[in-house]
């Protein structure tokens, strides 16, 4: 009992600290939270949306036989092919592994890499699609910005250099960065087949 009423009456006498302590046992304290925290969230965890097919196009471990355009071109407008409107010299396909919901690609239906090598007629109805195209997204997508894009040659980007080809994808503000090839996960809500129905319904009814 002695001893306790000691220990007591020591901890009533004991000296305020110093700032410079309060200081010191401020620092700890933060110290220690950030290493908690840190030990939390690094290595950070992310979710991951495995897609092998598509690491196999992006490092060009398949290829294809033939240009798969020139077989859409060859066809009527099916899924199997992506193509969902045809005009005399120039035809609207779904980019098969789209970037955004709607994500589509307008192209000659002639298989040609170098737009200076176009006719007249094959490049001025090429160019009218292209509108035709953009109208189509912007009326059934409604999106808050487009991207559209030329790549001529492999050295500037294009994925199928001896076809060309415009790149038309929709933008919504909030749906992350352009092209995420590399660490991130992009997600398309939409599916390929629903893409397909809407377009080729949109372009239907064009044509009537």
């Amino acid at each position: 009992m002695k001893k306790k009423a000691q220990k007591k009456k020591a901890l009533k006498t004991k000296k305020p600290k110093s700032k410079m302590q309060k200081l010191k046992v401020a620092k700890k304290k933060t110290d220690s939270f950030t290493l908690n925290f840190n030990e939390q969230v690094w290595p950070c965890e992310r979710d991951v949306l495995f897609r092998p097919d598509r690491f196999k196009y992006v490092r060009k471990l398949i290829s294809p036989s033939g240009c798969v355009f020139c077989e859409s071109a060859k066809n009527q407008v099916r899924l199997e092919t992506l193509c969902v409107y045809q005009t005399k010299y120039s035809m609207v396909v779904l980019n098969k592994f789209p970037y955004n919901s709607g994500h589509i690609l307008i192209l000659p239906q002639r298989h040609c890499g170098d737009m200076l090598e176009l006719t007249q007629e094959e490049y001025y109805d090429l160019q009218d699609l292209l509108r035709v195209a953009l109208k189509s997204i912007q009326e059934i997508y409604k999106p808050g910005g487009v991207n559209i894009g030329l790549n001529l040659g492999s050295v500037a980007g294009a994925g199928i250099p001896d076809h060309l080809h415009y790149h038309l994808i929709p933008r919504w503000a909030g749906d992350l960065n352009f092209f995420p090839l590399v660490a991130e996960t992009k997600v398309v809500i939409e599916s390929l087949e629903m893409s397909f129905n809407r377009l080729v319904e949109y372009f239907k009814q064009l044509k009537r």
